[in-house]
């Protein structure tokens, strides 16, 4: 198998120290939206439906919000994988149920290839739109990731995946090469998925460089 690989990473948790989405939440949402996170958790419903009515319960101005999301830290791997990447002509991609208000604000990397939910004030309040894709796929995700890994991934080349929640575990199930913590790292054990533990992104560059240095696939 060639050493060429296609990097999709989760944002939320993975790039970002803390959750963003659950940040604004903690911040400026009425308490019920965690009525809605524990039907998520349960099953009863799916990221779509949870994270829209979660968001339509935000009350917060543009400037609030940003004065949040200018305080959330991302993991200090990222510029080396970014880096390394850029180095080996390795693609990376973000593919997130987060929200594009939130990924641009906090990166201001128009240069990286973002997949995931779109997020707009209205009024008040806040309205949040899922386009990836337009219509739910069976599990009902904010962003079908692995419809994305499929439309983004190139034939032959090996799909990693990094990530940290829950929402990741269709993606891991979809990965070649799966990095993972938190509880995504509880889910692959208990779903006996293959997956390589990180601290942080700086693991998955070491990964890439390997790859491309030895062209072949290095155990993880």
């Amino acid at each position: 198998m060639t050493g060429t690989v296609d990097v999709f990473l989760d944002f939320d948790g993975t790039i970002t120290i803390r959750d963003v989405t659950d940040a604004i939440l903690e911040q400026f949402a009425d308490p019920a939206w965690l009525q809605f996170e524990d039907a998520w958790l349960s099953g009863r419903i799916g990221s779509r439906e949870c994270l829209a009515a979660q968001m339509a319960l935000v009350t917060a101005t543009p400037e609030q919000i940003d004065g949040l999301l200018d305080t959330i830290e991302i993991d200090a791997g990222l510029p080396t994988l970014i880096e390394t990447c850029a180095k080996q002509g390795v693609p990376v991609r973000i593919v997130s149920d987060g929200f594009d208000y939130c990924i641009n604000r906090i990166l201001q990397r128009p240069d990286l290839h973002v997949v995931c939910s779109r997020l707009r004030p209205d009024g008040p309040r806040w309205r949040a739109t899922f386009p990836h894709p337009a219509n739910p796929c069976e599990h009902g995700c904010a962003t079908c990731k692995p419809a994305a890994m499929a439309q983004f991934g190139r034939a032959g080349r090996l799909k990693v995946f990094v990530g940290d929640g829950l929402s990741d575990r269709y993606a891991a199930a979809a990965a070649d090469v799966v990095f993972a913590k938190g509880k995504l790292a509880a889910y692959c054990k208990s779903a006996a998925i293959s997956y390589a533990p990180y601290d942080t992104l700086a693991t998955v560059a070491d990964f890439v460089d390997r790859v491309h240095s030895r062209e072949a696939f290095p155990a993880v």
